[in-house]
């Protein structure tokens, strides 16, 4: 299937994109989750998806209920980023060439499906989101996107690649709500692919060898540390395939405060 066309037939179900009340949310959340491919779903769990999901309830302990909405709340503060950057970045005449405006219409439509979902995931679970911060996209007049195509290139990757290693991360805080945890688990793989596109539109592989995000300035460490590891589960990938190759199969990844430490870099 085409990419742009995958990249869009994942975006268009109701429960990502319509104005749900507080009560109809979870039940648009569990709808597409039983239309959604499982296959894509990492670390084996589609087998809790095979089964019907039910919203964790609203009396759940304070304990499991933090880490849920703080992980929501992370994740929103990400997708506004990305929100945010796509739309500017459409919008600034003769930045994106015509050949690659397509892309960019795909991927800002799905990232702001996925701030309004957020937004109305929180609400249902009794909290109210977070306010979009003010960015700063220069990260303090390092960097020029709006006006040189190719760092709007390398900032939309680390974007991408950070929201990727910090919706893994943040896996173990929503499984106390396993509808949300699928629906979390469905963004992933959505940012993934977006990660994959933005990488190869940049001559890069679409996956990441150990710490080397492929072509990138110093200033976007950050995004990759740790991606070197080869040792998953005991079992050393370096010595059975080669690092890179070791390195490239498993992703890490990115905990709350790294995360937050990226994403700080452009906020006001």
């Amino acid at each position: 299937m085409n990419i742009l066309k995958l990249l869009d037939k994942l975006s268009d179900d109701k429960f990502f994109t319509s104005e749900a009340s507080r009560l109809d949310t979870l039940t648009h959340i569990s709808s597409f989750g039983k239309k959604a491919a499982v296959a894509s779903i990492p670390l084996g769990l589609g087998a809790l998806m095979s089964t019907p999901a039910k919203a964790a309830p609203l009396n759940e302990s304070n304990t499991f209920k933090n880490a849920l909405t703080d992980a929501l709340q992370l994740a929103l503060v990400l997708e506004y980023l990305e929100n945010e950057y796509y739309a500017i970045g459409l919008s600034t005449a003769g930045l994106i060439p015509n050949a690659d405006k397509t892309v960019f219409m795909q991927i800002s439509k799905h990232e702001s499906a996925h701030v309004t979902f957020l937004k109305n995931t929180l609400t249902s679970l009794g909290v109210t989101p977070g306010a979009k911060p003010t960015f700063d996209f220069t990260a303090g007049g390092n960097f020029t996107p709006f006006t040189d195509y190719n760092q709007f290139l390398v900032i939309a990757q680390a974007f991408e690649d950070t929201g990727v290693r910090a919706y893994k991360g943040q896996a173990g805080n929503v499984m106390s709500n396993k509808t949300v945890l699928q629906a979390a688990l469905q963004i992933h793989s959505v940012e993934a692919r977006h990660a994959s596109q933005v990488r190869r539109m940049r001559a890069n592989k679409g996956w990441i060898e150990l710490s080397d995000g492929g072509n990138m300035p110093s200033a976007t460490d950050p995004v990759y540390a740790g991606e070197g590891n080869t040792n998953q589960a005991g079992f050393n990938t370096a010595t059975a395939f080669g690092a890179a190759a070791g390195s490239a199969a498993y992703d890490e990844i990115l905990t709350g405060s790294e995360a937050q430490t990226i994403a700080s870099l452009f906020i006001v």
